[in-house]
């Protein structure tokens, strides 16, 4: 990535600033700029000058060095972002008021900082993955989205192989091209599975037109990693703050 455009990080963490998960898409959107946007929890502290965390790289135990990896870090790719909203008129301002642009701007920094923070964190590896936002969209969009992201996953990846991996997005909407995207993310691209959301579009995982994805992953022996988000079925019972549906 050092000769592509600039990197940029996103700083969330804390239970204030749990709000902005959901802001994601949209204060991504408003990036002109190249390359991959971060998020993950604590990074906000670091970029106020809060105590760092007690545990630092290298992690010992018995004299040991043990390496730690972060299952659950989560990126976005501004490009992918404005495939999804080509021809869409985007809103300048969030729900709460603030301006889409200023909040964008207070969320990005250099991935050298990002890195640092992992190393305070005493992260050696993030597995990174993207929330999907693209199942709604028709077949085409959505595959040219996920082709973008899991592009661009590979490369990162490649280029920092001690720091990095990921898992693959899939057009789960269309079961036949997650087959082949999971195929290819994992032959040959080296993704090491996909991240998934908890329904495709209200329909269950249940349903049999998905099992040709899960025998894939099967077959390729690799993970799902399912982001349960939004879940119809437990809305009601999870209603109110904390976002726990």
């Amino acid at each position: 990535m050092a000769d592509c455009a600039p990197t940029y990080c996103e700083a969330l963490g804390g239970k204030s600033d749990l709000t902005t998960r959901r802001l994601f898409l949209q204060m991504a959107g408003t990036s002109a700029a190249t390359g991959i946007v971060f998020c993950g929890f604590g990074l906000l502290h670091r970029a106020r000058g809060e105590p760092p965390a007690r545990q630092k790289l290298p992690v010992m135990i018995g004299g040991k060095r043990i390496k730690t990896i972060d299952v659950h870090a989560h990126c976005q790719f501004p490009e992918a972002v404005a495939l999804f909203s080509a021809g869409a008129a985007a809103s300048t301002s969030l729900a709460d008021g603030r301006s889409r642009s200023d909040v964008a701007a207070a969320a990005y920094i250099e991935i050298d900082k990002r890195l640092a923070a992992m190393d305070t964190q005493a992260v050696d590896i993030e597995v990174l993955s993207i929330n999907p936002f693209w199942y709604g969209s028709e077949r085409d969009l959505a595959a040219g989205i996920v082709t973008l992201q899991n592009e661009r996953l590979a490369e990162l990846c490649t280029s920092k192989p001690d720091r990095f991996a990921a898992f693959a997005s899939l057009t789960l909407q269309a079961p036949d091209l997650a087959v082949q995207e999971l195929e290819i993310a994992v032959r040959k691209q080296g993704l090491k599975g996909a991240a998934i959301g908890g329904t495709v579009n209200g329909e269950g995982f249940s349903d049999p037109k998905f099992h040709p994805v899960w025998a894939k992953a099967e077959e390729l022996d690799v993970p799902l990693f399912i982001h349960p988000t939004g879940i119809p079925e437990l809305a009601k019972k999870l209603a109110g703050n904390g976002f726990l549906n």
